[in-house]
């Protein structure tokens, strides 16, 4: 994949992934359209990437992700590769009392959106050169960490929308990309809460290289060694995270 001559549109694009992400397109003089929910974090991405576009969205609900469809196709037809990384975790234990709308907010926000938003931006990807979609999902997709169970079931699908996408496009021009993060140190789930995680930047390094090479599926540390491990191993894996 070319990280030049791109139009890019990055959801959850103000922080975190997402804006690590996107820097390599905008560095190597792709256009880098970000879409976010908080307004002050989008004005704080434009202050460090002056090219950037920001806008303003959140893409849990259905009608602005079409709103967001039609801002897209008006102001930026030359859009070619759309970037779904919008993500919530949420620490909750199933036995206690929650709030159902988080937890639809989460659905939606990690699984519902990737999967609309590439039915609706599909039919103009394929009239754009060098067209794709690049899903982030995680290694938790492959072995669920509990004490986020409702993160891991949304990525878990992610991970096989992504798959069977991938087919359905075989033999069109978009290329169907997956990013597969570890732990990463940043804001997800709370601030404080993956100081633990590899350096977010470090992170995007790697897995944009091996993209820009043409990989289809990328993970980067433990994130790498658990995409790839047999069931045994992730037996294994899950024993060892949730122990």
């Amino acid at each position: 994949m070319n990280l030049n001559g791109n139009t890019i549109l990055v959801t959850g694009g103000a922080t975190g992934i997402g804006l690590a992400v996107a820097r390599h397109f905008y560095e190597n003089g792709s256009t880098v359209i970000l879409c976010g929910r908080r307004k002050d974090a989008l004005i704080q991405a434009q202050k460090q990437y002056p090219r950037m576009i920001v806008h303003q969205c959140d893409v849990s609900k259905a009608p602005e992700r079409v709103a967001l469809r039609d801002f897209i196709r008006n102001d930026f037809p030359a859009m070619n590769i759309l970037i779904n990384n919008a993500g919530i975790q949420r620490r909750i234990h199933i036995a206690e009392p929650d709030s159902w709308s988080d937890t639809q907010s989460e659905i939606a926000t990690n699984l519902e959106a990737p999967i609309h938003l590439a039915q609706l931006f599909l039919p103009h990807l394929m009239q754009r050169e060098n067209p794709a979609i690049i899903n982030v999902t995680s290694g938790l997709s492959f072995s669920p960490l509990a004490t986020v169970p409702v993160y891991c079931a949304t990525k878990a699908a992610l991970h096989s929308f992504t798959m069977s996408l991938r087919h359905q496009l075989a033999k069109t021009a978009v290329k169907v990309v997956e990013l597969v993060p570890p732990a990463v140190n940043t804001d997800l789930g709370g601030p404080g809460l993956h100081t633990f995680g590899v350096d977010v930047n470090e992170f995007a390094d790697s897995v944009m290289k091996r993209i820009a090479a043409g990989e289809l599926e990328v993970g980067f540390g433990l994130s790498e060694g658990t995409r790839l491990a047999s069931r045994p191993e992730l037996e294994v894996i899950f024993k060892r995270m949730n122990g």
